[in-house]
């Protein structure tokens, strides 16, 4: 398994194809794994051939995670990741429809790093996605946490 530097959690293709053009745009090159429904996402990490099995230094730079998901859901994926010592430091941006408060409030409980509503104009959609890369691939300074 190559290394990949942001996983995108997303069942809605189209909005799959806005971001990964949106994170072209930018000029974010880095590589992007792309998994369409919460089962997907739970054998990517914790499956017999998920990315824990190969180096952990081969852990994405961060998730953009949507809620609303087939199989499971992004807070049971959130809880999958945040409950593991290998996985609990990825940052993990969720990027939803939801503007619940209660959806926000165990987003954040549960660890998120940020939550973002989906804009429905597709311009702000392409521009809040070329900001979140930018900033979690070229300014934020993560840091490798041994476990």
């Amino acid at each position: 398994m190559n290394a990949v530097d942001i996983v995108v959690i997303e069942d809605n293709c189209y909005d799959t194809e806005m971001i990964l053009a949106a994170l072209s745009e930018k000029a974010i090159r880095n590589k992007v794994r792309v998994i369409s429904d919460g089962a997907e996402a739970l054998n990517y990490f914790f499956g017999p051939e998920g990315c824990l099995e190969q180096a952990l230094g081969n852990l994405p730079k961060f998730i953009l995670l949507d809620l609303k998901l087939p199989k499971f859901d992004g807070l049971t994926i959130m809880k999958s990741i945040r409950s593991d010592e290998r996985t609990k430091y990825i940052p993990i941006v969720v990027f939803t429809s939801s503007d619940e408060e209660q959806d926000r409030v165990e987003c954040y409980s549960l660890g998120a790093n940020s939550y973002i509503v989906k804009p429905l104009d597709a311009d702000v959609f392409s521009r809040f996605v070329a900001d979140i890369g930018s900033y979690w691939i070229q300014m934020n300074r993560a840091t490798h946490v041994d476990v």
